[in-house]
């Protein structure tokens, strides 16, 4: 009895795996901060400390990266964090439910699990298409719900804090800083006449 249900839930049973280990492996991923790299490393070890957090999946990393490289050539004593700007509990919630209904609708169609019986008319007559084109179906649902989750992750954020008081947010002003104010957010607030000198070689 319990062989014969087995056998014949396999698909279903498998497709609840899967989903289970994807969540479990988005969950102890989101606890994980973004890898050190050159850019995202601490540099210097003495002075101010500079962090920025930003939209990674906006495609921030770029501004991060030339922000860094401006505030290191005229500041080189500036210690400089960065790391992904986690959205708000309830999208980051909303996104791995998504994940894990777009991989057990994908397991279903390719292991010919016919969840039809288990859903009302008014889906019935879409999961049928899906099941006669399995291919172009899966390739719809896995971009949709790539594109779902990205615009519930997508932030838009571009916190800086400099000695963990916040100095700069994109997320209220609604805008990138200039250059110029940047490097006058750092003067008023470290006092740098007297506490760190710029490089004298810096080209403004």
């Amino acid at each position: 009895m319990l062989r014969r249900l087995v056998r014949s839930h396999f698909a279903l049973l498998a497709a609840v795996a899967l989903a289970g280990v994807a969540l479990s492996t988005v969950a102890v991923d989101a606890e994980k901060e973004i890898p050190l790299t050159k850019f995202s490393q601490d540099v210097g070890g003495y002075g101010a400390t500079m962090t920025f957090l930003y939209c990674y999946s906006c495609g921030y990393r770029k501004a991060f990266d030339d922000y860094y490289n401006i505030i290191r050539e005229k500041y080189p004593e500036i210690t400089i964090r960065g790391g992904n700007y986690d959205p708000s509990g309830f999208n980051m919630l909303l996104s791995k439910v998504l994940l894990v209904t777009k991989l057990l609708l994908i397991v279903a169609l390719v292991s010919n699990y016919d969840i039809g019986r288990y859903i009302g008319n008014p889906f019935a007559g879409w999961w049928r298409w899906c099941f006669n084109n399995k291919l172009y179906a899966s390739m719809m649902i896995f971009f949709l719900g790539n594109t779902l989750e990205a615009q519930l992750i997508s932030s838009g954020a571009f916190e800086i804090t400099l000695n963990d008081v916040p100095v700069w947010s994109k997320l209220e002003t609604g805008r990138f800083p200039a250059p110029q104010e940047m490097f006058q957010i750092i003067d008023n607030h470290l006092q740098f006449a007297n506490k760190i000198e710029p490089n004298p070689d810096f080209v403004k």
